[in-house]
């Protein structure tokens, strides 16, 4: 079934959704805006909590006529609500989500939630800073225009809170080595990048 919006976080989604382990249990979409990508995860673990505190966002995932029976939405700030358990979730996924927030305090949580064992995912913006950014960011035009066209437009739930980021390239990958040690991280043409970490069983963040 195709996306009913195409935008650069939803060209995403399937990064996000290949790095599901096998026979995951708990999944938890962090900033899920109206539940596109909670509704997608439902597919590929046995429960998935999609939260956000925007009441519209939750309004809009609430509504929607297609949720399946394994997806709860919450209305609540990932960053702080006592009802996310730390550590209880084998699946983590943030998209477009960390820049809304002191990035450190973000990340530093999402590991948190993450369960030992299991798989943080993150994908991201960053502020272009020198040349050779602008230079790779330029690249993506074409693709984007490309693809909004093939896709009848870029756009998105009304509604959806935005933010504007202030760490460069440089400063996200520096952080994210020393938050999340042994991460993958991947830039995209996009302007986004994908940042998969699994934390161990034993110790981490």
């Amino acid at each position: 079934m195709p996306d009913p919006d195409w935008n650069h976080n939803v060209h995403h989604h399937p990064a996000v959704l290949a790095a599901v382990p096998d026979g995951c249990g708990a999944a938890l979409d962090a900033g899920c805006g109206d539940g596109l990508l909670a509704r997608k995860l439902a597919a590929r673990a046995a429960s998935v909590t999609g939260v956000d505190r925007s009441p519209e966002m939750i309004r809009l995932a609430r509504a929607h006529a297609h949720v399946p029976g394994n997806v709860t939405y919450l209305e609540a700030d990932y960053l702080a609500d006592d009802s996310l358990p730390e550590g209880a979730y084998d699946f983590v996924s943030a998209v477009a989500v960390v820049h809304h927030a002191p990035f450190e305090e973000a990340v530093t949580r999402l590991a948190r939630l993450t369960a030992p064992g299991g798989r943080l995912v993150i994908v991201g913006l960053a502020a272009n800073r020198t040349l050779l950014d602008w230079l790779i960011s330029a690249c993506g035009v074409p693709a984007s225009l490309l693809l909004a066209r093939r896709h009848g437009g870029k756009r998105g739930p009304a509604g959806m809170p935005m933010e504007d980021v202030h760490l460069s390239w440089a400063e996200i990958r520096q952080a994210l080595n020393r938050l999340l040690p042994g991460c993958r991280f991947r830039r995209t043409l996009l302007w986004r990048y994908v940042v998969v970490w699994d934390r161990p069983r034993e110790g981490g963040p």
